[in-house]
Formats: C-alpha cells, sequence, structure tokens
C-alpha cells in the first residue's frame, strides 16, 4: 500500500484538495473539542488534517506513504504527522478522543486488525467517522460504461457496508449514522467519481494520476480505448445519454459513524 501511495503522491496535492463541503460534513459529524486530540488515519498529503488544524483542532495524521507524508510537513509543517497504518499506529491506549479517514478503508489489509487498533487507541465514547463508498454504490458509476474491467477492480477491493458494520460491530463499535453522499458540481477533491458530472475531467492526465483506480488498476489500453470513445461521446453529447441511464438513489459515497460504546472489545 506504501508503494502505490508513494508513487500517487508525486502529483497528489494537484488534483487532490480538501473539498470544503466534505470538511464541513466531517466537522459536524466528529463534533470535536479544541481541548482534545484526534487522528486522521490515512491522511495522505494532509489536506483534511489541515483543515482540522486550521480550525484550531490537534490533529495528528498518519499515512503508511513516506513520501505522502513528507508533503504534507512541507505544506503544514506546524502538523503532527506519523508514519503508520490502521492495523499499528504505535499510539498509546486511549490517546485520541476521535478519529477520521477519507476514502482509506478500501487500502487497508485486515479491517478486522484495523478497528480493534481503533478501538485500543481511542477513549471511551470516542467517535469514527469514515467516508467511503460501497460496492452498491460503485455499480451505479457510469464509468462502468467506458472502463469496465477497471471499476470492477475498483469494486472488488471495496468492502460492503455489511461487512463494515460487522467488523466495526466484533471490534467493540456501535455504528451511530450512515449519510449518503452525491458528488457535486463543486466538488474540489477530484477522486474517482469526481467527473460525475464532468466527463472532460477524465481526460486530464494529471487528474486520472491523482485516482488510484486509474494509476494503479487499470489496464492501459482499456484506458486508452475508454478514453477515446469518452472524449467523441463529450463532443457528439452522446455522454448525457450515458449518465442518464446510470442515475440511482443509492448516492455516491457514504459517510459512517461510530462509537466506542464499552470499554473493552469483544
Amino acid at each position: 500500500m506504501s508503494a502505490k501511495y508513494d508513487t500517487l503522491g508525486l502529483n497528489y496535492n494537484q488534483t487532490r484538495k480538501a473539498d470544503p463541503y466534505l470538511f464541513e460534513r466531517l466537522l459536524s459529524l466528529l463534533e470535536p473539542s479544541k481541548d482534545a486530540s484526534y487522528l486522521d488515519i490515512g491522511c495522505g498529503t494532509g489536506n483534511y488534517t489541515a483543515q482540522f488544524l486550521q480550525k484550531g483542532f490537534r490533529f495528528i495524521g498518519m499515512d503508511p506513504s513516506q513520501i505522502m507524508l513528507d508533503k504534507a510537513h512541507a505544506f503544514h509543517p506546524e502538523g503532527t504527522w506519523m508514519l503508520g497504518a490502521a492495523e499499528d499506529t504505535g499510539l498509546p491506549n486511549a490517546s485520541v478522543e476521535g478519529i477520521v479517514g477519507t476514502l482509506t478503508l478500501h487500502h487497508w489489509n485486515n479491517l478486522e486488525a484495523a478497528f480493534k487498533e481503533l478501538y485500543r487507541i481511542l477513549k471511551p465514547n470516542g467517535k469514527l467517522v469514515f467516508f467511503t463508498s460501497t460496492p452498491q454504490q460503485m455499480e451505479g458509476y457510469w464509468l462502468q460504461h467506458y472502463f469496465p474491467k477497471m471499476l470492477e477492480a475498483s469494486i472488488q477491493q471495496m468492502p460492503s457496508l455489511e461487512t463494515l458494520e460487522n467488523a466495526l460491530t466484533r471490534a467493540g463499535f456501535t455504528i451511530t449514522a450512515t449519510e449518503p453522499y452525491e458528488v457535486r458540481k463543486d466538488l474540489q477533491d477530484h477522486f474517482l467519481y469526481c467527473g460525475k458530472e464532468q466527463p472532460e475531467l477524465y481526460l486530464d492526465p494529471i487528474i486520472r494520476q491523482g485516482i488510484s483506480s486509474f494509476s494503479n488498476l487499470a489496464l492501459q489500453e482499456e484506458v486508452h480505448s475508454g478514453l477515446t470513445q469518452l472524449k467523441s461521446d463529450i463532443a457528439s453529447h452522446k455522454i448525457q445519454n450515458v449518465i442518464e441511464s446510470y442515475e440511482n438513489h443509492l448516492g455516491d459515497y457514504l459517510f459512517i459513524v461510530a462509537q466506542k460504546t464499552t470499554v473493552h472489545a469483544s
């Protein structure tokens, strides 16, 4: 996983900026206190961590990629940046009041071990807030029309909501809320489905470089042919028919909120 994000980290900050709306939802769902400490797990180059820091909250940014952390430190030297993974944070027991993670769950090696580790470092009644996508939601992405094998590989690595619920429950957490999110036209964080309403974004190689599905999962032959067809469909406006054929009410991504409700995990 660190090698994957070492590669992504080369130009990551050009396209993966903290989105104001997503940050406000993270802030609202976490409800952090300025006299407590928090963790952003899988923080990447620290864009969302930095938003919390700028609001006066105490946050640790943690990531398995040293290249990502070096960029985070260069842009935000006031932050605390640590090399680590969800399965092994190296933090003391009950040392943080809450944890956030954006589009990181599918990169973890072991969900069970990771949630047990996060349970260990959380204080009683501490809260988790994750932003992710489910396989069911991703099946509704119109990207499948142009890049079916890439989407299949992306969906396969994404844990289902049921899998997440079971792993969280076994670790001792209680899920307190889920909130669907639909991609907005003013989205500033250019992750996988950023071009839902702006398909021309995918024609930009810098945008694709910052998306792990394009950078690490896609077959270049499929990407080339898919982009050729996409460019043609944008020019002819056929793309609107494709987009409309994938419309659904599942949401594109999902916020999951869970709480540590007992002293010891079962």
